[in-house]
């Protein structure tokens, strides 16, 4: 019986763009088992190493993934840094046999003499795929065809705006896409509610159409920004309505609901210190007040840090923007809220 074909690729997959997976593809098809090395590296990138590890896994499920946290920073061509990868990956495979070293680098070279491997060089010219990770890492929109959908939606900045009815979550999120050159997802609500409702009420069931067909549209729309995309209200919004009109809710709608805790880069409430709107989806101005102080409440129990919005839309637009201006997707909020809002 002939000899197992091992393949092994490493890097660190800033993101992990199409030549890349020319190069996985590649060599799933001359191998019969592929391992993929991705090295942490927060000098180049603050996506973290587990994500990175978790496009190549959902994308090739087939894929042996290590990810070496302590793997060397250094790189380059010297004698000195060849010996320290070189050992490293040695040292990780623990005597594991590789008979296939690929790459489009000139490291394969050097890599593959120390695992008495294959060098099986992938479009080391980029022709097929002329992409680089810093390509994509400046002009992430105008780049996006070179990323998988899966991979770019992890790159976008997700922005919600919660409240009350009347507290301008919807004109805000449209201002701000027009401000940055990007889209915003509306509130699926509003639509369902015109559409379904029976005496200005809907069932406990609808509430959970609502909140997962609001759910599918904003991830669609993840694909479609121009690295933000400012969303109206979310499945939290939906869970209190469900509670301020039911007096509880659908545990599919709790489970949706709860995954908003963690879903968004940034969390804006709208607060309710512009006129009261009067439309025939809304209760009043006095429910409104209520309503506010309910999702306030809602948010500090989740533990869900909020930054407060008040004034007229051009005070909102400011704020936002002075946010977005400092924050970076990845990073700790800490690092960069510590300077008082405009």
């Amino acid at each position: 019986m002939p000899d197992k074909k091992v393949g092994l690729t490493l890097g660190k997959f800033a993101p992990f763009h199409r030549g890349h997976q020319h190069v996985v593809e590649t060599a799933l098809l001359e191998v019969d088992h592929l391992i993929v090395v991705i090295y942490d590296s927060p000098e180049v990138t603050r996506v973290p190493l587990s994500v990175r590890a978790r496009w190549i896994r959902n994308l090739y499920p087939a894929v042996e993934v290590l990810e070496a946290w302590d793997g060397p920073a250094d790189s380059g061509d010297t004698p000195e840094i060849k010996w320290i990868q070189e050992n490293y990956i040695l040292g990780l495979l623990g005597g594991r046999k590789v008979t296939h070293f690929y790459s489009s680098e000139f490291y394969g070279e050097h890599m593959s003499e120390a695992l008495g491997a294959l060098n099986r060089q992938v479009d080391p010219l980029r022709e097929t795929f002329p992409v680089s990770g810093t390509k994509v890492r400046e002009a992430t929109y105008d780049n996006r065809g070179l990323v998988d959908p899966l991979v770019y939606r992890d790159l976008m900045t997700n922005v919600v705006f919660l409240g009350a009815p009347s507290t301008g979550k919807t004109t805000l999120a449209a201002r701000m896409a027009e401000e940055l050159q990007s889209v915003w997802m509306p509130e699926y609500g509003r639509e369902y509610w015109e559409e379904h409702q029976i005496e200005r009420r809907l069932t406990l069931e609808q509430l959970v159409e609502i909140a997962e067909g609001h759910l599918e549209r904003e991830e669609r729309m993840l694909l479609e920004a121009r690295n933000v995309l400012f969303v109206d209200t979310n499945a939290i919004t939906t869970y209190m309505f469900s509670l301020y009109y039911h007096g509880e809710a659908h545990p599919k709608l709790q489970e949706l609901a709860n995954r908003c805790a963690s879903r968004y880069d940034l969390v804006f409430l709208c607060e309710d210190d512009i006129p009261y709107d009067d439309t025939p989806d809304r209760s009043g101005e006095v429910n409104r007040a209520i309503f506010q102080k309910q999702i306030v409440a809602d948010l500090i129990e989740r533990k869900i840090p909020y930054i407060p919005l008040r004034g007229s839309l051009e005070d909102r637009v400011r704020q936002v923007k002075a946010i977005l201006g400092r924050h970076e997707k990845y990073s700790n909020p800490y690092e960069w809220m510590g300077e008082p809002r405009s």
